[in-house]
């Protein structure tokens, strides 16, 4: 199990690998020093509330994301597989529809077509 501590380093690391910052320059940007952030990305320290604060408006995140324990592979290809199926229940749902809805269209609009033709032949049968 994932600690807080090694969570936190991790995510500290991938911020700042995003933005493209040595540890230098985030340890510059955020006003601290270089050894400070090896030692919170080796999950060897935690820093201090405020710290974290100065560390996310460097790295122009919000705070949580620090804390964000991401998922395994498989429960990401589980939620994705849940996702997709999801999906392709209404698409599939949506085409049953439209072809029961286009059917019944011309179902009816024959079933008009033909009696109307009907009634307009006995119209003409009666004149």
């Amino acid at each position: 199990m994932t600690t807080i501590r090694e969570t936190f380093a991790k995510n500290l690391r991938e911020s700042r690998r995003k933005c493209g910052f040595t540890q230098a320059q985030l340890a510059e940007k955020a006003g601290i020093s270089t050894h400070y952030i090896a030692l919170i990305e080796l999950a060897r320290n935690i820093p201090k509330v405020e710290t974290i604060e100065l560390l996310a408006n460097a790295l122009n995140v919000e705070i949580y994301e620090f804390f964000i324990v991401p998922l395994s592979p498989a429960m990401e290809l589980k939620k994705l597989n849940e996702a997709i199926v999801a999906d392709l229940k209404d698409v599939v749902k949506e085409a049953i529809d439209e072809a029961i809805t286009s059917d019944l269209k011309g179902v009816v609009k024959k079933s008009v077509d033909e009696a109307f033709a009907k009634e307009r032949k006995r119209q003409k049968e009666r004149k």
